[in-house]
């Protein structure tokens, strides 16, 4: 016999390993739908500011992620849009050989996965300093950027959270 995992243990699972910050209100957590778009355009923002280091043509997979996961932020796309983007990008990651292209990859499937679970931007924040640090360029540069670049409206929220990380 087989013994399956109740839906509150699942809960309870995952509640210890996501940052209850970033749930969004309509999942019952205090995540407003302002900070979701905001985090998710800064996500993007992101992995855009690396995506040239991707090589001399980027993947259209990943252009199209990014196109979708801003569409997601003006209520142009839908959430499932936004996933399947993701999948796509994540994918560019897998046929890719060379390090800095899969972090800029990963990064841009992190960005646009936030739509789905706001903390993956924190993710594509990641992937970017990763894709920096791979093409022998300053990640602390890059990191100062991404913080300037924060809205006021969640700068706490994602900082704290990066500390906590270590990100």
């Amino acid at each position: 016999m087989v013994k399956t995992k109740s839906a509150d243990e699942t809960l309870r699972r995952t509640a210890k390993m996501r940052d209850r910050r970033f749930v969004a209100e309509h999942r019952g957590g205090p995540l407003r739908k302002e900070q979701h778009v905001q985090l998710i355009t800064w996500a993007c923002d992101c992995a855009e500011h690396v995506v040239h280091l991707f090589g001399e043509i980027t993947d259209e997979r990943l252009k199209n992620a990014l196109v979708t996961a801003r569409a997601w932020a003006q209520g142009n796309a839908s959430t499932g849009d936004a996933m399947k983007a993701s999948v796509a990008a994540h994918a560019v990651a897998r046929e890719s050989s060379n390090p800095v292209s899969v972090a800029v990859a990963r990064s841009v499937g992190q960005a646009v996965a936030a739509a789905h679970m706001a903390d993956h931007s924190l993710g594509a924040a990641w992937y970017a300093l990763k894709a920096v640090k791979n093409a022998g360029q300053s990640p602390e540069t890059e990191r100062q950027w991404q913080d300037e670049h924060l809205p006021p409206e969640i700068k706490d929220l994602v900082l704290t959270a990066r500390k906590s990380r270590n990100i």
